[in-house]
């Protein structure tokens, strides 16, 4: 198990983190498995509560500066039910410093929620993602399809503190790097796995 904890932090203060992998993908199915266990850390954003993801499509960690807050990077957003009957959907996709093209047009907002259902409390949830390069992107949680879309480029806002020489906005990302997300909530992951697919022509 990957275990995500805060116990050595003072405050907060923004010290978000995100694990890498050490070398980049383009065709490949990732399984993995989550779950959230106790409470939000003092001082992290309230919306981070129950919340985490997994970054991928992302910039090669090396070149994030230092106050940067987030990848330029395709996030699939992991969120828990809060517990109070409100639906509240995981799996769902979120766009620091990109955008992606849903239901034939760029989506207009940061992030899109998908159709899962809501788990709630510490329970083990089983998610994966489909990447086919620069076209079509599936999430799926619990054996579920819950939301598919295409074309991840970079553009939106969202990340802050990057090097500006990296973002040209409109460029298709066919690759990157993959993390796993530290935003002040606990958090495990468990059974990581990924398979490379076969590329067109290939």
């Amino acid at each position: 198990i990957i275990k995500i904890r805060y116990d050595q932090y003072g405050d907060f203060n923004d010290q978000f983190g995100h694990l890498y992998y050490k070398t980049p993908f383009s065709y490949y199915h990732l399984k993995f498995e989550y779950r959230f266990v106790g409470e939000l850390h003092t001082g992290a954003p309230s919306y981070t509560l129950r919340n985490s993801g997994v970054m991928f499509h992302s910039q090669d960690p090396r070149t994030m500066l230092k106050e940067q807050d987030w990848p330029i990077s395709v996030e699939m957003q992991l969120l828990g039910g809060l517990g109070d009957g409100q639906p509240r959907p995981t799996g769902n996709m979120c766009s620091p410093g990109t955008n992606v093209v849903y239901q034939g047009k760029i989506a207009s907002s940061h992030c899109l929620n998908s159709t899962s259902k809501t788990y709630d409390g510490d329970q083990w949830v089983k998610g994966e993602l489909i990447v086919l390069g620069d076209s079509l992107i599936k999430h799926i949680i619990n054996g579920d399809t819950v939301l598919e879309y295409s074309k991840p480029q970079i553009g939106g806002g969202t990340a802050n503190g990057y090097d500006p020489q990296l973002k040209i906005d409109g460029k298709l990302l066919s690759s990157g790097f993959i993390a796993l997300q530290s935003e002040g909530q606990p958090v495990d992951f468990r059974n990581i796995w990924i398979k490379e697919l076969p590329k067109p022509g290939k």
